[in-house]
């Protein structure tokens, strides 16, 4: 499945007035290709607020970035979680009512994440930058900044309100992007999480180098479904490239039993990235102890 970016509208012009013309193609065909399309006026948006030059100044004075990969490797539960800091998503609305990003990344760390993600994107998922830097604040444990990553500017964002790792999701990137990307990210001394959703996706990342860390997401861009099988499917039809590159894979969505994560782990995932079984419960930290038993 191929993620396209915004088309360019034709306008014309009447007595000075301009008006764009709809052309066929020119709307989202999915949910993730609308997000896509939303983050380039939001991104543009931002860049004229604050430019990359005085973006990248600020940056100097942040703290160095804690090591995400290290910690999943030594996890502190196996396998190792990434627990998610989310209060919405576009299929489910509303997660948590009473969300607190910071209450609940607490919880988590109580509970024995190796890791967290904390969900960025304001218009669909009503996340913030503003929510990283609070957690990041807060706990000690390395940090995923969940975004939709289209621009170098994102990952200076990220990195700014204290992200140790960002999300790169091949779906909505090509190749040359992923390369680029991957190598920014490990100047600004992060580590890149690159998220596959299918075989073909999978063998685009692994034609890259110093590949380390590949999300394997169960749901289906085209319908939302889930499908934990999809993290055996792609892991046994390349384990051996996988085993051979020593890279550590996680294994996303759908997981919200101990059953679940057993399954998933027994397969060959190292790490597990979970967020609404986990956030929408009363205790977070109680809803840990249930999947590692």
């Amino acid at each position: 499945m191929q993620i396209r970016r915004r088309p360019p509208s034709p306008s014309f012009s009447i007595s000075h007035m301009r008006y764009q013309v709809s052309v066929p193609g020119s709307e989202p065909q999915n949910i993730l290709e609308e997000i896509v399309w939303y983050k380039e006026t939001e991104v543009q948006a931002q860049r004229e607020k604050l430019p990359l030059s005085k973006l990248k100044q600020r940056i100097d004075s942040v703290a160095p970035p804690k090591n995400f990969l290290q910690a999943l490797r030594q996890g502190k539960t196996q396998p190792a979680l990434i627990a998610e800091v989310k209060k919405a998503s576009p299929s489910k609305g509303i997660i948590r009512e009473n969300f607190d990003p910071v209450e609940i990344a607490r919880a988590y760390d109580r509970g024995g994440a190796s890791c967290l993600s904390v969900l960025t994107d304001r218009k669909f998922f009503q996340g913030s930058f503003e929510n990283l830097a609070k957690v990041r604040a807060a706990v000690d444990l390395p940090l995923l900044c969940k975004e939709f990553i289209i621009y170098p500017y994102q990952m200076y964002q990220a990195r700014l309100h204290g992200a140790d790792a960002v999300l790169l999701i091949a779906a909505i990137l090509s190749d040359r992007d992923l390369n680029y990307f991957t190598k920014i990210i490990r100047a600004l001394g992060m580590t890149p999480l690159v998220e596959v959703h299918s075989l073909e996706e999978l063998d685009r990342v692994l034609s890259l180098d110093n590949i380390e860390l590949i999300g394997i997401n169960n749901r289906n861009l085209e319908d939302f479904t889930v499908d934990l099988r999809t993290t055996e499917e792609l892991v046994n039809a390349r384990r051996s490239q996988l085993q051979e590159r020593d890279i550590v894979l996680v294994s996303e969505s759908g997981l919200h039993t101990a059953q679940d994560l057993q399954f998933v782990a027994s397969v060959g995932a190292n790490a597990v990235l979970i967020g609404e079984s986990l956030v929408k419960k009363d205790n977070p930290t109680e809803a840990i102890a249930t999947l590692f038993v």
